[in-house]
């Protein structure tokens, strides 16, 4: 039985000691073999590997993916133009040297990016000095992170890194900037705003005024013609008056005075107060126009 139990025993020391010497590498990492703090070998390759247990050899994995640095706060840069701007960025980077990235970081990829971000900002400092707002923010944009990225590959290769990329996220005003600014723009529009105002209302009545006078000019024509027209209207109805009356005197001196009676007593309330032997109850005391005629003597 103690025979049995000490095989066991031996099988799961053989085993935790051949466990302990392999390991694997995945395509996406770097592994550093320590010894005794001293690298001895970086492996690049994946697959199974082997080293010695420790504490003779330990091993220590590195990410070999590209890396994102983003700006971790934003301070405000000084233009050539001495204003202000509050810059965002992100550097893209990923481990080159493992052995020297290890040396100046240690594994932990924290360090180096607390390192490097100081390192970037002072970089981008030294190019938005010397350029416009106009350049920074449209005309040399690129050449500003290309000339960045160029600054970085150098300071890079003592932390055993590769600088891929350099993006500028977002150009803006500081706070007090931005606020006056948008004052200015805020002023500027309601000045333009004002002025159209002003000018449409110009037009606007220059508009009606015409309109008012072509309104009295078609009035003015219309009237006229109306009052031509009732002219000739009246002139006709006089000749034709004039004509028909000149047939018969007595039945137009009839007609008349019908006429008389009919706007004379249009309402039955009307009171008037008229000498009956007066001329003007003529055609009724003679009883029509045969009465009239008969009543006046015939001329000798």
């Amino acid at each position: 039985m103690n025979r049995i139990a000490s095989i066991v025993a031996g099988a799961l020391v053989a085993f935790l000691l051949l466990s302990s010497t392999l390991f694997i590498v995945d395509q996406r990492q770097f592994a550093v073999i320590y010894a005794l703090g001293e690298i001895k070998e970086v492996v690049t390759e994946p697959g199974l590997k082997w080293k010695l247990p420790p504490p003779f050899q330990n091993v220590v994995f590195l990410d070999r993916r590209m890396q994102t640095l983003d700006s971790p706060e934003s301070r405000p840069i000084f233009t050539a133009e001495k204003k202000s701007l509050v810059i965002d960025w992100l550097v893209k980077w990923r481990v080159s040297d493992p052995r020297q990235f290890i040396r100046n970081s240690g594994a932990d990829m924290r360090n180096l990016e607390n390192r490097l971000s100081p390192i970037v900002q002072a970089a981008l400092n030294e190019e938005v000095t010397k350029r416009t707002v106009r350049a920074v923010l449209a005309t040399e944009r690129e050449k500003v992170m290309n000339d960045v990225q160029k600054r970085l590959s150098d300071e890079a290769k003592q932390f055993g890194i590769e600088i891929v990329d350099v993006r500028v996220k977002r150009v803006d005003f500081s706070a007090n900037i931005t606020e006056s600014v948008y004052n200015r723009m805020k002023s500027e529009r309601a000045r333009v705003a004002n002025e159209l105002r002003s000018t449409g209302g110009a037009d606007g009545e220059k508009i009606r005024a015409d309109a008012d006078r072509q309104r009295e000019v078609i009035v003015a024509e219309a009237y006229r013609d109306a009052q031509k027209i009732k002219g000739e209207g009246d002139a006709k109805a006089s000749a034709l008056y004039a004509e028909a009356f000149g047939r018969d005197p007595q039945f137009a001196q009839f007609y008349r005075s019908l006429e008389a009676y009919r706007s004379s007593f249009r309402n039955k309330s009307d009171v008037m107060v008229v000498d009956p032997s007066s001329e003007f109850f003529k055609a009724m005391r003679n009883g029509g126009p045969g009465g009239a005629a008969a009543a006046t003597p015939p001329r000798k």
